[in-house]
């Protein structure tokens, strides 16, 4: 078991096109002996646009700055003489589109950001209440999953042409191979997968009134799709032995599978939203669970991801925006010092008031909330980044603390990956207030979670404790042990009856 030695297999190269919920990267990767090569050749953005009533993302946008991208990526490995073998697509989950007979996408993608499930889940709950959906999916209740997207689109009319339903991964790799599939990983966050089946729950379909016919087959992780197009080949400058692999399509499942896990320890997989969990063989699905809102989405090879989806950096993300509107540039590497020297709490937040998720004014928002429980609202924005940084460890701690109770196990650590894993505050805090070590890295861990799977379709490892084997002697991990346990005993104290008032 372990690395496969074959010069052609080691010397191969495999592109990662991560997208993320309003921008992209095309990554370059190598995992020769003593080698992580991560080159990215390709960064976009692709904001969300009103159109026909909904918040849309821009598909023809997309696919354009990835085929950009990947004739990057060939230019380079043609200058590197290096083979591009395959190529990956991670996405963000529960998002769709249709495509008509023709494999045509007949209209963007709207986004779980728009609005129009705002009051669709107690409709769904009416039909299938939620102790029943969860002891069929496993899925945490969440209001823009594609179950709501979908029974909402249906109400309103899905059109008459619609032949197929693909995931934005899916999307994006039908573009590049024609193939017609779901991945795993992605179709389990629809919460309309038999969670024990691993495959389309038709019962469920069929209570919701779903057109059956929309849903192609699901693929595992790791499966090959077939070469590019010849079309794709000619357009993109590669060679048309290229495969098109699916990894774990959705970017938590990739960024895990990156992850260097240790026995017993839990992830937190850290960018705009935070996902903290634990690497499982099987669903975890009870009552307690479902109570808990936590969730059993697929991983790569076989895993389930128990976890649980809470808000991330997007909160502060939302208000340096609203700072740089009034004029104010926050520089991000130089701010995070002036917030470790605060020495005193300024205050604590609940971070998954739903009023958070996506208002006109965050500032203002999180003012309001901290009026409501007593508190007084803050204008200085180092002040309120510290009460976000620190409500978010907080925030985490209580989750480990509830991933320990229900699985019966003691969490032994903490492995941050993402991008929030640079943030050395944050990830002090976490230490202190979860009390257990972190460890950081690696900050690409999607991009790397991405090209392993492909690595391992490609023959490179022999299984996935490998691949993360040869990650792991690669990368430079950085370590965060509790410190100051009296400070943070009180905050948590003082966060736990804040949050009594948000979570019944």
């Amino acid at each position: 078991m372990g690395e496969q030695n074959a010069s052609g297999v080691e010397n191969a190269l495999y592109i990662a096109v991560d997208l993320g919920a309003g921008s992209g990267r095309v990554i370059l990767g190598g995992l020769a002996n003593g080698e992580l090569l991560l080159q990215e050749t390709g960064r976009f953005t692709h904001p969300m646009r009103k159109r026909a009533g909904h918040l849309r993302w821009d598909l023809a946008r997309i696919i354009r700055e990835v085929k950009a991208g990947i004739v990057e990526a060939a230019s380079l490995a043609r200058q590197m003489r290096r083979p591009i073998v395959s190529i990956g697509v991670d996405t963000f989950g529960v998002d769709y589109a249709f495509l008509d007979k023709d494999g045509v996408v007949i209209d963007d993608p709207v986004s779980y950001r728009d609005s129009r499930t705002a009051e669709t889940m107690p409709k769904v709950f009416e039909v299938v209440p939620s102790p029943e959906l969860f002891g069929r999916t496993g899925i945490q209740m969440m209001v823009f999953n594609t179950i709501f997207q979908l029974f909402q689109h249906n109400k309103d009319g899905i059109p008459e042409n619609a032949t197929r339903l693909l995931m934005m991964a899916d999307l994006i790799n039908h573009a590049l191979c024609g193939k017609e599939v779901i991945e795993y990983s992605n179709a389990t966050t629809m919460a309309l997968v038999d969670s024990h089946r691993r495959d389309w729950d038709t019962e469920l379909i069929e209570k919701l009134g779903l057109p059956i016919h929309l849903f192609p087959p699901i693929v595992p992780s790791g499966s090959d799709l077939g070469p590019v197009t010849s079309a794709i080949a000619e357009e993109l400058t590669l060679s048309p032995d290229v495969r098109v692999i699916a990894p774990a399509t959705h970017d938590t499942g990739s960024a895990i599978a990156g992850a260097p896990l240790q026995p017993g320890w839990a992830y937190i997989s850290s960018g705009t939203w935070s996902l903290i969990g634990i690497e499982r063989n099987a669903p975890l699905i009870n009552p307690d669970v479902a109570k808990e809102n936590f969730t059993n989405e697929g991983g790569v090879y076989g895993t389930i991801r128990f976890l649980k989806n809470c808000m991330g950096l997007w909160l502060f993300e939302a208000c340096k925006s609203k700072w740089e509107q009034d004029g104010l540039w926050v520089d991000y590497g130089a701010f995070l010092p002036q917030v470790a020297a605060l020495t005193e709490s300024p205050g604590l937040i609940f971070p998954d008031d739903p009023r958070l998720f996506n208002p006109d004014d965050m500032v203002a928002a999180i003012a309001e909330q901290m009026r409501e429980t007593g508190q007084t609202p803050l204008t200085d924005p180092v002040a309120i980044t510290k009460v976000i940084l620190d409500s978010l460890a907080l925030r985490y701690a209580r989750i480990i603390e509830i991933i320990e109770r229900l699985t019966g196990t003691p969490v032994e650590g903490i492995q941050v990956v993402g991008g929030g894993a640079k943030n050395e505050y944050l990830s002090r805090a976490t230490a202190d207030a979860t009390g257990k070590e972190v460890v950081c890295g690696p900050v690409e861990a999607t991009a790397t979670g991405n090209i392993l799977v492909q690595a391992i379709a490609a023959g490179r490892f022999n299984d996935l404790a490998a691949a993360r084997q040869h990650v792991k002697s690669n990368i430079e991990l950085t370590s965060y042990a509790p410190s100051n346990p009296e400070r943070w005993q009180a905050l948590r104290a003082k966060y736990a009856a804040l949050e009594a008032r948000f979570v019944r």
